[in-house]
């Protein structure tokens, strides 16, 4: 196999879910579910630590391309955002919906900053850990929003569109982009270069920010943890883990996170990356209808159940998300 080349099986579609920290539990679930309209389809827990939340939310029924996870450290400390991370989350809104974004924002005191980059237009804005959000004019997005939130559907969010990951030297990271991971260059404004997927800018555009003389980052409150990428399946994921250790990557072996089968490994400028399988889904052990109710935990796990539940912090869906879901 060629390392310079993706397997056989074709390029990266496009961004899986990506996942952050957040210092409380509840602010997060209220933010995403009851400001941002997102449906918290699973609460579990991070299989590495059962004794700490990992929430997901996304759509209906939680789409690859659309989920936005958090690991829950209650009382973390604020991380800092730097090189070696993902520093910028940005979702799809439909064109006539960056005003209303704008208004919902600033209506609950969360600064909102409107930009233009590539030509699109960019609102820009924390979450209540300090993690950089974005908002992403997709004029070419049909992905259907949740129509079961707290925000009219018409303006709801389609998925993601984009990531920036920050690094000190932009041209190992752009090697490996545009080589195993079939990504294709897209321009470039000043320190930013962009990469988009072969499949599309849709969920599958990579910015890379250069920036030699800043500090790395520390993962904690508030910053990224890892993006995932998707694969269709396990049969794409073994190809895919055999082209990027033929490229020089330190892979992981497959790890079952039970909605979905995982790889991981560090790309040169020291982000985590992960390829994400895109089943079974999160409708495995809870029915659509139910996404997020309750405590969902693996098999292996629930025997523990009681002391995993008697160590977590209490958290409860927002009234607006309970009423519609």
């Amino acid at each position: 196999m060629n390392p310079s080349q993706p397997p056989a099986r074709g390029s990266i579609p496009g961004i899986h879910h990506v996942t952050a920290i957040t210092g409380d539990p509840q602010a997060n679930v209220d933010f995403y579910a009851g400001v941002l309209g997102l449906r918290m389809v699973k609460r579990t827990v991070n299989f590495d630590d059962p004794g700490s939340y990992h929430l997901y939310f996304g759509d209906e029924i939680g789409r690859p391309g659309g989920i936005m996870t958090f690991f829950g450290w209650p009382g973390s400390s604020s991380g800092r955002r730097g090189t070696g991370q993902l520093t910028q989350t940005a979702f799809s809104v439909a064109p006539e919906s960056f005003g209303f974004w704008m208004a919902r924002l600033r209506s609950r005191g969360i600064e909102a900053e409107p930009s233009l980059r590539f030509g699109d237009e960019v609102l820009s804005f924390p979450d209540p850990d300090g993690l950089a959000l974005e908002f992403v004019v997709g004029a070419d997005d049909d992905r259907a929003p949740w129509g079961g939130g707290s925000v009219p559907p018409e303006h709801g969010i389609r998925g993601f569109r984009a990531i920036t990951v920050t690094v000190a030297s932009a041209d190992p990271t752009a090697a490996l982009l545009t080589g195993p991971m079939g990504f294709e260059a897209g321009g470039r404004e000043g320190n930013r270069s962009r990469f988009i997927s072969a499949h599309g800018a849709r969920a599958g555009t990579v910015d890379v920010l250069e920036t030699p003389r800043a500090v790395e980052g520390i993962v904690a409150a508030g910053t990224v943890h890892h993006v995932a990428w998707r694969t269709p399946g396990d049969e794409e994921q073994h190809d895919w883990r055999a082209a990027l250790i033929a490229a020089g990557r330190d892979v992981t072996h497959v790890y079952d996170r039970r909605y979905f089968h995982s790889i991981y490994f560090r790309e040169p400028g020291g982000v985590l990356f992960e390829i994400a399988t895109d089943g079974p889904g999160f409708t495995l052990d809870e029915p659509a209808a139910e996404l997020g109710a309750q405590l969902a935990l693996p098999p292996w796990m629930e025997e523990s159940r009681p002391a995993i539940e008697a160590h977590l912090p209490p958290i409860r869906l927002p009234a607006s998300a309970r009423s519609a879901g």
